[in-house]
């Protein structure tokens, strides 16, 4: 490990740690890198090309992007709130379920915590407020929570991402992800229930058991969207990245045709901000695929494999540190 790396990692967390975004110090560090080894900065710009335009699962990120953002500005989240109300609305913290089950249904159309809580935070968290049941702290932490499952459940954007800097299957991430989702999910709904107990939450008034038929069949185009996605790549009809595709045209076709909830002036602004947000993505990717060849060159990864091999940990006692070093990057990194 050369002064050059250290001096790399020490850019890292010098220039993030004043508030730059992480992408930014991550470019700015590599190239700090390449300067101080005299390498090729045409190197890097290569590398950089190179995984961005040659990798076509990248091409899943703004699709899904697409997909969650025409989801968000119809009426559908408002439709998948109504079906979850009348679902578990009537069990004790009904509306703090809701939250959760809403998000657990969001997740598999969105792929992003930020998506999830943008889409179905604000209108949740006015529900809970308005019913007088549910302090605004309480109703915001939970919806935070809940929306933690959005990257979990596919698809998922990051998964994606870690799916093209490791090159792993993206197939398996997906598969991967549906258990601790739906696990989330369960304990989510349980610790809601038992703090909903102990703080005295009232009962909603609850949805007559009558009107969930129809609620679901309003519901049920936008609940088809997971299963289509997951069966179509599961069943081998398409690639992560057509069904990205296949996610957006779904979208679109239920939002403006089905729904009748998208004007033309809707989906500019949809089209404007999602480029936006693929273009900081896109961002991250490059940083992320520099530095990837930056630890390549240092052949860190050998390093620390020698190392841990020397340690003689048990294989939880490692899985805990890594989650346990996840955690604490999580509360300052964006997952991306």
């Amino acid at each position: 490990m050369s002064v050059a790396f250290l001096l790399c990692i020490g850019t890292i967390f010098l220039i993030a740690g004043i508030g730059m975004p992480i992408a930014y110090a991550i470019l700015v560090a590599s190239l700090v890198y390449m300067f101080a080894v005299g390498g090729d900065i045409g190197l890097a710009g290569k590398v950089l090309m190179d995984g961005l335009y040659n990798s076509f699962i990248l091409l899943a990120v703004p699709l899904f992007i697409v997909a969650a953002n025409i989801m968000n500005a119809g009426t559908i989240s408002d439709r998948l709130l109504s079906f979850c109300v009348a679902l578990v609305g009537r069990f004790r913290g009904g509306l703090g379920h809701v939250n959760v089950v809403a998000s657990l249904i969001f997740s598999g159309m969105s792929g992003s915590a930020v998506a999830d809580a943008a889409g179905i935070g604000k209108i949740i968290i006015e529900m809970m407020t308005k019913s007088g049941h549910y302090t605004r702290g309480y109703a915001a932490a939970i919806t935070a929570a809940s929306a933690t499952i959005g990257p979990i459940i596919p698809p998922s954007i990051p998964m994606v991402l870690y799916a093209l800097v490791s090159n792993t299957s993206i197939g398996y991430l997906f598969l991967g992800g549906i258990v601790p989702g739906l696990m989330m999910g369960i304990v989510l709904m349980a610790m809601n229930t038992i703090i909903s107990h102990r703080r005295g939450f009232a009962l909603e008034e609850p949805v007559p058991l009558s009107e969930l038929p129809a609620k679901t069949v309003t519901a049920f185009p936008a609940l088809l969207m997971p299963a289509i996605l997951l069966y179509g790549i599961y069943g081998g009809v398409t690639t992560p990245t057509e069904a990205a595709a296949v996610a957006a045209f779904y979208a679109l076709v239920l939002a403006a045709f089905f729904y009748r909830a998208l004007s033309v002036r809707a989906l500019t602004d949809i089209l404007i901000e999602s480029a936006r947000s693929s273009a900081a993505v896109g961002l991250v990717i490059g940083g992320a695929l520099i530095l990837n060849y930056v630890v390549a060159s240092e052949n860190i990864p050998n390093i620390v494999a020698r190392e841990l091999v020397g340690l003689d940990v048990h294989p939880l006692v490692f899985l805990l540190g890594v989650n346990v070093l996840l955690l604490l990057l999580g509360c300052i990194l964006d997952a991306t």
